[in-house]
């Protein structure tokens, strides 16, 4: 194994010579430069793991080789020693990007100390985390098999999103295939459960049930409202949990999170269900009888969203409520000038409601183009995109405007996404819908056992073509294929992500209330 290599730039190294010889009983190397321009050059010449600079020498100070060594080798990790605690000198190292800070009198285990920190974090960390989900594996698995409650399957999600990002920083992939297979027996055991529960959830409002699609403006948007709040609502459609928790972050930056919520989307898992659910407060039966002129059929072409405006605007004249609303959806770049225009209506709104579908094409771009696949190819560069499409947009723009302002952010979607691999024959007539992860039509042939079945539509508020009207459910990792063309449609869908469905990713999804940090 190669030996680290340090470069230690110090104009009175002589006195330093224990230190070095402790370091290099530790199996390290360790060169040493007693000026900054020696210190240059020799940055120059070599390769350097990590670069023990004082700030202060004669010539060339610290700070102005720090600047120097940055310009030359960039990534290396420099860590700035200094007699002076003036807080300008710290600002100034700290903004150069400097790894770390010490004070002198440096002893021998702070400097091992930032060495481990800044080498060897990754190979420490990785081994930690590795041991950690491993003792908390069998604790997972045997609350698997217990008979759960609501809460706590989003116990379980949480835990397993949690290590599931954690483990995908790390450089040790043994226990990926491991989390994999927890998360399918977990998915197995939340549909066995979601099947049992289901129905029985849509007949009663009480702390026996979820918060679902149906009860957001109602019990979180309302109440913020009453209390004199103005409310921004983000919804991002199709954005997972563990899309959140890697985006988190950059909206960390600007405001405190006072509330993570995690609820469940009805069924389907699919944008013309759970969001137009969200936005009326009903079940989509009920916005068929009571809005008809309101309600796209799922074979009617065009957009089924387009009426998301009104039915909110239905909502609110249902529970008596004058405040202004702003509603706008996004679903590409914007124009010149848009987001100082989305700012004023943001602004001069009591409630204002933005829909971003970026992460939803992705979702569907991955399935139809090879080269989206291939950036996005699994969960973690999933995510990674997700974040990047965030970093890079204009809403960045309208977050930090309005960490100034005293308004309440909500972020919230309206279902999840789950990466299929398995194709499930499904045989019916010529009406019979073609989605991948829900089916509705007469006389479906299919194995029971693959799929959540709903023969009579009005148990779960869904729309029926005519009395003999069922849905079927995919679950776990399933996906639905008909015969015509089988064999390649089947490759074509799998591995790509897809929703309408029951999985912990489509169902359980986020409800963030953030605050100013102001």
């Amino acid at each position: 194994m190669r030996k680290t290599n340090i470069l230690w730039v110090d104009d009175e190294i002589d006195v330093l010579r224990a230190h070095i010889l402790f370091l290099e009983e530790k199996d390290y190397d360790v060169e040493t430069a007693t000026n900054g321009l020696d210190a240059v050059e020799k940055v120059k010449e070599n390769f350097y793991d990590i670069i023990f600079l004082d700030e202060n020498m004669p010539g060339m100070t610290g700070l102005e080789t720090l600047n120097h060594i940055k310009t030359i080798s960039p990534n290396v990790p420099v860590v700035m020693i200094t007699k002076s605690e003036e807080e300008n000198i710290m600002d100034e190292a700290i903004g150069a990007k400097i790894a770390d800070y010490l004070i002198k009198p440096v002893n021998p285990n702070q400097i091992l100390l930032s060495i481990k920190k800044n080498i060897d974090q990754r190979r420490l960390v990785t081994r930690q985390t590795t041991s950690a989900y491993q003792m908390q594996f069998s604790e997972i698995g045997m609350r698997i098999n217990d008979r759960l409650n609501f809460n706590e399957w989003i116990d379980i999600y949480r835990k397993l999103v949690y290590w599931e990002i954690e483990l995908s920083g790390s450089d040790d992939n043994t226990m990926d295939e491991v989390l994999t297979m927890q998360k399918d027996d977990a998915n197995k055991g939340f549909f066995k459960f979601f099947r049992d529960n289901y129905l029985s959830w849509l007949n009663k409002e009480s702390d026996d049930r979820p918060l679902l699609s149906v009860d957001i403006f109602k019990q979180r948007i309302f109440p913020l409202l009453d209390a004199g709040k103005k409310v921004f609502v983000l919804v991002i459609d199709n954005l997972r949990f563990d899309q959140w928790r890697v985006i988190s972050p950059v909206f960390e930056t600007y405001f405190h999170v006072a509330a993570e919520e995690l609820y469940f989307s009805i069924l389907p898992t699919a944008t013309m269900y759970a969001r137009n659910a969200m936005f009326s407060g009903m079940m989509p039966s009920e916005i068929e009888k009571h809005y008809p002129d309101l309600w796209e059929d799922d074979d009617s072409e065009g957009n089924k969203n387009r009426h998301e405006e009104q039915l909110l605007i239905k909502q609110m004249e249902r529970y008596r409520r004058k405040e202004s609303l702003y509603f706008e959806k996004v679903s590409g770049v914007h124009r010149q000038g848009q987001t100082t225009e989305n700012l004023k209506n943001i602004l001069d709104n009591d409630l204002s409601v933005m829909v971003l579908n970026f992460v939803d094409m992705i979702s569907h771009a991955r399935t139809e183009m090879d080269m989206i696949r291939e950036l996005a190819n699994n969960e973690k560069a999933y995510r990674s995109l997700t974040l990047s499409w965030l970093n890079h947009s204009s809403l960045i723009e309208i977050i930090k405007i309005l960490a100034d302002k005293d308004i309440q952010v909500i972020i919230t979607t309206d279902h999840g996404a789950i990466r299929v691999d398995n194709p499930v024959k499904v045989l019916g007539d010529r009406e019979t819908n073609t989605n991948l992860r829900y089916t509705l039509g007469k006389n479906l042939n299919y194995k029971s056992k693959h799929v959540f079945e709903v023969r009579d539509p009005r148990d779960a508020y869904l729309p029926s073509r005519n009395v003999s009207t069922s849905y079927i459910f995919a679950h776990n990792k399933d996906f639905f294929i008909y015969p015509n063309n089988y064999n390649y449609f089947a490759n074509y869908y799998k591995d790509t992500f897809q929703h309408g469905g029951i999985s912990l990713e489509e169902i359980i999804v986020p409800l963030i209330r953030l605050v100013p940090k102001r």
